[in-house]
């Protein structure tokens, strides 16, 4: 276990050509950071796939979400406070897709596809490409 915090300035440039994220960039202290280092790391030709949890980051738009009451709970039990207990953002379960795409734009990457797979109600799954070159 590492903690990413400084990833934007340790990572190592260029040096993968793939990297995931499950469900954990709404963790961080420093989801931006992390997400600059991200971008850092990956091969001019890479591919970053983020899943993380399908949501609007205006909550009044997840007033149907089939899981919605259960995300929120878990969000504000679980993850706001791991982020918060470091000092961090606190974005929590249900950071939402507009504000991935913010973070992810603001990371450096320009070419960002946001998909659904028809089984899975509770994700959306990015498939982000540096950029760079």
């Amino acid at each position: 276990m590492r903690d990413l915090s400084d990833f934007e300035t340790t990572a190592e440039p260029d040096a993968f050509d793939l990297v995931t994220t499950f469900d954990g960039i709404h963790d961080q202290a420093r989801p931006r950071s992390l997400l600059r280092g991200i971008h850092r790391t990956l091969a001019p030709d890479g591919v970053y796939l983020v899943q993380d949890i399908h949501a609007s980051s205006h909550h009044h738009l997840d007033r149907e979400h089939p899981l919605g009451t259960m995300l929120y709970a878990v969000s504000v039990s679980h993850c706001m406070t791991v982020s918060l207990a470091q000092g961090g953002e606190g974005l929590g379960t249900m950071w939402g897709r507009e504000r991935a795409l913010a973070y992810l734009e603001e990371a450096g990457f320009c070419d960002i596809e946001v998909h659904q797979l028809e089984h899975d109600i509770q994700n959306d799954y990015f498939v982000c490409r540096p950029g760079k070159g």
